[in-house]
């Protein structure tokens, strides 16, 4: 019964999304675009990331099986493709075989598969389908944005950010002057979140196939509940981000013309009373909070229980995450603060879901709702006062969020699992003669 109501919610949900994309952009949605990649060139790297995810649940020689059939359909796809001379976008050559093996293997599911074998296979199928559905809703999300918020936010928090001493201003002028070799690697690292987020899902799946079932939390929980809730922050707080409120913008959107002043990097802002700026009908309003900050910490927290390697995988993805999101200027100091706080949230608040609300579980969820609230209202109704007041109010920020993190790590400690030492054996004494 969970599984089928879930099921039927998120069909609800991407159906409402597809509605809401034709009605205010006239585009297709999550729905339509799926269903199009079943034959149309899609994008690689979520197929085949989806697939990944699925063959958790398979066998070593199934997954051969399952990757080697991927593969012979996509080369199929781009023989045919190029015999009829289809245009194809950049980077969109193949991926259609990912796909096809997931479908196939839902009907196997389905057809072939009996109780326990069948739920688990379909398990591993809406893994990765989840996967796949999660970039496309996620990129409708984004466009639903742009046309349905025509003023943004920026100046606001901008304002506030003075209290943190504007970070990304200062980041940028770092990252131009490291050139092109720090440009090149943090920018691997910030459009490949995704695939850390599969590496360290995978480890933690590692066993799913020999013991047939799921672990009770993993990474891909955290992962989409983050990416369904945090664009309806988007929709509350509309902000583009310094890159295009205060600069030439990126990605051939937004630009000079919609600027509130080219002032990034090399200027910081004045401090004068802000108010809602008017902005295209093409940029992401997807700064607030930065869900970027909010994967990689996620990332981070699920690798700590890995090997050595995997530990300092996390821990520079996310370093190196932070310092792309200020660096390109895509996000404020103040949305990475809410970023931390807001993974947090949602990361004991599955956790606690997982293993019963207790008192602990509850409080820590409500204490980091507060501060998620109260540093949204802030950034909104006192950025004068926090720009006035720097040495006041940036300490407070950074101790909101440093006490989200220290009870998030107090409570979890908590209900890890006691491990009672075993009891000393009595010497053996020699009997006497």
């Amino acid at each position: 019964m969970l599984w089928t109501t879930l099921g039927v919610v998120a069909l609800g949900f991407l159906i409402a999304l597809e509605i809401a994309a034709r009605h205010y952009a006239g585009v297709p949605g999550p729905i339509t675009n799926q269903v199009r990649e079943v034959i149309f060139a899609p994008k690689p790297g979520p197929l085949y990331g989806g697939l990944a995810l699925m063959m958790v649940v398979l066998t070593w020689r199934q997954r051969f099986i399952a990757a080697g059939v991927a593969i012979g359909i996509d080369v199929v796809f781009v023989l045919v493709r190029w015999a009829i001379d289809a245009k194809t976008p950049d980077g969109h050559f193949f991926g259609n075989g990912a796909l096809w093996v997931m479908l196939g293997y839902a009907v196997i599911a389905v057809t072939r598969r009996t109780g326990k074998e069948r739920v688990l296979l379909l398990k591993g199928v809406g893994l990765g389908l989840l996967l796949v559905a999660g970039r496309k809703t996620g990129d409708t999300w984004l466009l639903i944005t742009s046309k349905t918020r025509p003023t943004v936010l920026d100046e606001y928090v901008a304002t506030a950010d003075h209290a943190l001493g504007n970070p990304s201003w200062l980041a940028g002028r770092i990252l131009k002057a490291t050139g092109p070799i720090g440009t090149h690697i943090l920018d691997g690292v910030y459009a490949q979140l995704a695939v850390a987020a599969v590496v360290v899902a995978l480890y933690q799946l590692r066993n799913v196939a020999a013991e047939r079932r799921f672990p009770s939390h993993h990474l891909v929980r955290t992962f989409l509940v983050i990416g369904l809730l945090g664009p309806a922050i988007y929709m509350i707080f509309p902000v583009v981000g310094p890159v295009f409120a205060y600069g030439p913008g990126a990605s051939g959107t937004g630009g000079v013309q919609w600027a509130v002043a080219d002032l990034w990097p090399d200027t910081l802002p004045s401090v004068s009373l802000p108010h809602p700026v008017p902005y295209d009908g093409i940029t992401p309003r997807n700064c607030m909070p930065s869900l970027h900050t909010a994967w990689a910490t996620a990332i981070f927290i699920h690798s700590r229980k890995g090997p050595r390697i995997l530990r300092f995988a996390g821990a520079f993805w996310l370093i190196a995450t932070l310092s792309a999101t200020l660096g390109f200027g895509y996000h404020y100091g103040a949305d990475l603060v809410a970023g931390v706080v807001f993974s947090l949230t949602i990361e004991a608040a599955l956790r606690s879901l997982d293993r019963g609300w207790d008192r602990s579980g509850t409080r820590l969820v409500a204490y980091g709702t507060t501060v998620f609230t109260a540093l949204l209202l802030s950034y909104r109704y006192l950025p004068m006062e926090m720009a006035k007041h720097p040495w006041v109010f940036g300490p407070l920020l950074i101790l909101a969020m440093t006490s989200v993190i220290f009870g998030y790590v107090r409570t979890t400690r908590m209900w890890e699992p006691k491990t009672t030492p075993a009891a000393r054996q009595p010497e053996l004494q020699p009997e006497p003669a």
